[in-house]
């Protein structure tokens, strides 16, 4: 299984100083493997310390924070020797102790030279942060193509790479996003449906289900765990309330989150709020702000914090949390279930580093999604999950805000051309549309 994140920790290493890493996101999503399996075997040794299975090992950082009398500390309580000029010091889940987040801070000042990365999945809840002395990066669950990737079908992932429009490789590669929908990019998920490949269908299906419901059931205790009991009733309330919410729509775009009736007694973003900023920190859900008007560069100028669109992290948790069957996703019934396709849009843009998003709507037309490219130009973006592709929307956009070109991704084989004003790429295509077009 690979992570497109790799890349840039491999460029970290070859650096002559450096910043220790930070690695944020979702408890789950493949921290632990990126850094100690892929990113590991880089070095001749690898020292790991996860501050959850062994919290003892916060006495490591209970006297001196300097990087030598830290790391005497480590080997006496470790028995294992290490080489600060060549070895792998992994502090995971280093939130559980503050103390070697602040030690970050002298990691970097005193001793640039080594290699020290932390992971943690409530780093965004830290009363204290080393501002400018780690290098972070935010690690998101399986996109599309690291789906592709660990199907194991290197000649279907040399044909998503080229982003070949054939017949031939339109079947394949809708077939595999449908299967993406169901699965989501969870690593355990991912890896027992691709692990399961030669057993029956319902097993597949059956075994995927079992490990997404106890993903959940996980989340459910960490808002317990990190927020209280008073809070955790909220969050979870607005956690269970993103699914169905976005499922309430029929054919047409996702609206906005509506706050009444999510919490008793609760019925504004300010009585909200808490829980909506607490999952958003830990990577749990997504924004997107509706705008409406002509929309301007810079578009954050321009959003509203009660008007906004909450999406999953995970398409796969979502449909697991709605109770969307596998032989609904893949008989693809979905021109009634474009917030699947938009999620999973959603999700392409954030593991692109696109977050928060933006949206559009006026009157009765929605555009999806509305992005900046390098010199300011706004481009609309349509989401269509099915073979329909008429967009009155885009419409109605073009000709009040004039765009320089615009994307549609639909559900269809898209267009055999790049280079014309009214772009059409199939849904599973959406990361090179954007590549190509806004994130040059």
């Amino acid at each position: 299984m690979e992570r497109a994140l790799l890349t840039e920790l491999l460029s970290w290493k070859e650096q002559p100083e450096r910043k220790p890493l930070l690695i944020d996101g979702a408890r789950q999503c493949g921290k632990t493997y990126l850094l100690q399996t892929l990113f590991g075997k880089r070095f001749p040794q690898v020292l790991r310390i996860d501050f959850l299975e062994s919290p003892q090992m916060a006495d490591a950082f209970a006297g001196s924070l300097m990087p030598q009398d830290v790391l005497t500390n480590i080997e006496l309580l470790t028995g294992q020797p290490f080489n600060l000029q060549t070895d792998l010091l992994i502090l995971d889940e280093i939130g559980e102790c503050p103390r070697a987040v602040t030690a970050l801070k002298y990691f970097a000042e005193k001793t640039p030279q080594a290699f020290v990365a932390a992971s943690g999945s409530n780093i965004g809840l830290l009363n204290t942060f080393p501002v400018g002395k780690v290098e972070q990066y935010n690690l998101r669950p399986l996109t599309f193509r690291e789906f592709l990737v660990a199907s194991g079908e290197p000649a279907l992932v040399k044909v998503y790479d080229a982003a070949q429009n054939s017949t031939a490789a339109h079947s394949r590669l809708f077939d595999k996003l449908t299967d993406y929908y169901f699965t989501g990019g969870m690593p355990e998920a991912v890896d027992l449906w691709f692990k399961l490949a030669d057993q029956s269908i319902l097993e597949r299906v059956k075994a995927v289900t079992k490990v997404q419901a106890d993903l959940l059931a996980g989340y459910v205790r960490d808002f317990g765990k990190y927020a209280g009991k008073v809070d955790a009733a909220l969050i979870e309330a607005v956690f269970m309330a993103v699914p169905s919410q976005l499922a309430a729509v029929v054919d047409e775009s996702v609206k906005r989150f509506k706050f009444k009736d999510v919490y008793a007694r609760k019925s504004r973003y300010q009585e909200l709020e808490t829980g909506i900023v607490w999952l958003e920190k830990c990577r749990l859900v997504l924004k997107n702000y509706p705008l409406e008007g002509t929309p301007r560069s810079p578009l954050a100028a321009y959003k509203k914090d009660n008007m906004v669109k909450l999406f999953l992290f995970d398409v796969g948790l979502l449909n697991h949390m709605l109770g969307v069957n596998y032989l609904e996703i893949k008989q693809q019934n979905y021109d009634y279930k474009g917030y699947i396709a938009e999620n999973y849009v959603q999700q392409e843009l954030a593991a692109l580093g696109v977050e928060p998003t933006f949206s559009w709507n006026d009157a009765r037309a929605e555009i999806e999604f509305i992005l900046a490219d390098p010199t300011g130009q706004i481009i609309p973006i349509e989401v269509k999950s099915g073979k329909r592709t008429r967009a009155r929307s885009l419409q109605s956009y073009t000709q009040k805000c004039k765009p320089i070109k615009t994307i549609k991704l639909t559900g269809t084989q898209g267009s055999s051309t790049l280079e014309q004003r009214d772009l059409v790429y199939p849904l599973y295509y959406a990361a090179h549309a954007f590549k190509q077009h806004l994130l040059k």
